[in-house]
């Protein structure tokens, strides 16, 4: 790839030379593209080449029928592929290559929390490049119909008992999955999972366990550390509900009625130093019973090692490490 951003590219869009690389990107000023041309383009996302069905020599792939996305590759500029690779194959993960890989020995032979935290301190390390390494995706799934949902959120507390994050409970969807409604379209599932990608590490986690809710008392003590504002607006948000137009306000999409809910709660709490968290709101902690570690190797040949939590013979429950296969 390193081929294709050390050569002139004649822009197939604006009929301009623009010379690709790392002092250039992103490009100054930005293109113009006219949208009766974009149907023309075969790939059109951060980090892939435009496609032209009208130049085959720039296609790094050929287009596939009505595909928007077909293989893309990355952004090379800003990745540590190794060798030059030919053009149009992704780059490979050669951090720990070089390293030997993930070893059983380099991992606890006991917890995955421990395990955990020493991987988190890492990727907290400035040189490491990972700006919030706390940031993951909590998926959950809706019963009975399996219906699964997923968003990035940001791990805010890591105990021996498990993750936490913390949201609305109230009106969200992950409170209708976990929790069940009350029209019983919703069962409740506590299962849930979280995933953790640090990608200048080459790595991931993913945790599969249940979730609970913490005690008011406890989400309070990480409440009163928020601004205000977010305090705030975690009392005014009635996360996940529809908000609707004001007509007598031109250009209005909904927002000013979340506008109006935030001057509702200002008012309810003005002068007031201490505001207690919403009995709606607070955190959740995943309690892991299946905990995984990825790190990326060459040829796709990633190391896995996975922690399961296992029930011994006197009733009691152990962690047990095993190697995956890619």
């Amino acid at each position: 790839m390193a081929t294709f951003f050390n050569h002139r590219l004649t822009s197939l869009v604006m009929h301009q030379t623009i010379r690709f690389s790392k002092s250039t990107l992103p490009i100054t000023p930005p293109m113009r593209v006219s949208p009766r041309r974009l149907p023309s383009l075969s790939v059109f996302a951060r980090g892939t080449r435009l496609i032209s069905s009208s130049n085959s020599r720039m296609a790094l792939h050929p287009k596939q029928d009505d595909k928007l996305i077909f293989a893309p590759t990355g952004t090379p500029a800003l990745l540590d592929s190794g060798p030059t690779l030919p053009p149009g194959q992704a780059a490979q993960f050669l951090k720990a290559e070089r390293q030997g890989g993930l070893k059983r020995t380099d991992v606890d032979p006991e917890s995955p929390i421990t395990q955990f935290h020493t991987w988190f301190q890492q990727a907290s390390l400035p040189e490491a490049g990972v700006f919030h390494p706390e940031t993951c995706t909590l998926s959950t799934a809706q019963l009975p119909s399996g219906r699964v949902s997923s968003r990035v959120v940001y791990m805010k507390e890591l105990d021996h008992k498990g993750f936490v994050i913390y949201s609305n409970f109230g009106t969200s969807g992950k409170a209708r999955d976990l929790f069940g409604t009350a029209d019983g379209k919703s069962t409740g599932n506590p299962w849930a999972s979280l995933v953790f990608w640090w990608e200048p590490l080459e790595r991931q986690v993913r945790v599969e366990g249940r979730a609970e809710r913490l005690a008011s008392e406890e989400s309070q003590v990480y409440y009163d550390t928020r601004a205000r504002g977010s305090r705030i607006g975690a009392w005014a948000s009635q996360q996940s509900s529809v908000l609707k137009p004001d007509a007598s306000k031109e250009g209005d999409d909904g927002r000013s009625q979340l506008e109006g809910w935030v001057k509702e709660t200002e008012k309810k709490f003005e002068g007031a130093e201490k505001i207690p968290v919403p009995p709606f709101w607070g955190g959740l902690r995943i309690i892991p019973e299946r905990v995984e570690f990825w790190q990326g190797r060459q040829s796709r040949l990633h190391d896995r090692f996975v922690y399961d939590l296992v029930e011994c013979e006197d009733g009691s429950k152990k962690w047990q490490l095993e190697r995956l296969s890619p």
